[in-house]
């Protein structure tokens, strides 16, 4: 989930080791497909294409893979892809909001399983506009508070804080940078994120994601048992193969996360 910085990390932590890996690797190929479709194949030209590369990569998805996902997007091939992006809109309980990102070549089959997801769970599918419209698009640069670099033979463990990335990153004009626990968020207008993305780089600081996201306008704090509801519409939807990116407003206090965090 998207949204609220601190459970998105934790989720996507446990994406990445537990059995929804292969689920985490089928849409990091999407977003490869996708970029290459609409910039062309090469990441040195298409700096779309590249940051869903170096976002796959950090992952762990093969190189092969990578490879073929670039050639199926660029019309090479039999195999070919073409996705359309949908979005749908969704409340959960306590009225939070949802903004569903889907990558689909069915349209139909997309709305259907959307649908199913939320109201089986106890959501509500909104009217189009209704939700979207709590939320601004914006560039987000993740970086690490702590990185790995290699020096000769030895791998060093470097600390990055907040006056660090607003020297390298001013001249790229962020709008804020927010402590997100384990991770900085770098927040910019949407197309100053590939700027920031290699003000960072210049500065030898090593970055976990550079991509377009939804911020919300406000959040809404979720108690535990309206949490436990949410969580069952957004794992839900996870689930699902055309959805792509969740976001929402919720604001998940630390002692409900834990809580949350022990149910499982």
């Amino acid at each position: 989930m998207s949204g609220h910085s601190k459970w998105a990390t934790t989720k996507h932590k446990k994406a990445a080791i537990d059995a929804k890996r292969g689920k985490l690797f089928a849409r990091l190929i999407k977003n490869i497909e996708v970029a290459a479709r609409l910039g062309g194949g090469d990441p040195s030209g298409n700096p779309t294409l590249y940051d869903a590369i170096q976002k796959a990569k950090k992952s762990s998805v093969p190189n092969d893979n990578i490879t073929r996902a670039v050639k199926r997007g660029s019309g090479e091939g039999a195999d070919a892809v073409n996705y359309e992006t949908i979005m749908y809109e969704a409340y959960g309980p306590a009225g939070v909001a949802i903004l569903i990102e889907c990558l689909t070549d069915n349209r139909n089959r997309a709305v259907s399983d959307v649908r199913v997801a939320v109201t089986r769970n106890g959501g509500t599918m909104a009217d189009g506009g209704s939700v979207q419209r709590l939320f601004q698009r914006k560039g987000v640069v993740v970086v690490s508070k702590t990185y790995e670099v290699e020096e000769g033979r030895k791998t060093e463990t470097r600390e990055v804080d907040e006056d660090q990335l607003m020297e390298a990153t001013i001249d790229a004009e962020p709008e804020d940078i927010v402590d997100e626990g384990d991770v900085f968020e770098i927040i910019s207008d949407p197309n100053a994120v590939v700027d920031v993305r290699k003000a960072v780089q210049n500065a030898g600081i090593d970055y976990d994601s550079a991509e377009v996201s939804f911020k919300p306008d406000f959040t809404q704090p979720v108690e535990l048992d309206d949490a436990r509801k949410l969580y069952k519409i957004l794992d839900a939807l996870e689930d699902l193969d055309d959805v792509q990116n969740v976001f929402s407003n919720a604001d998940i206090p630390a002692e409900v996360a834990a809580a949350l965090d022990e149910e499982e």
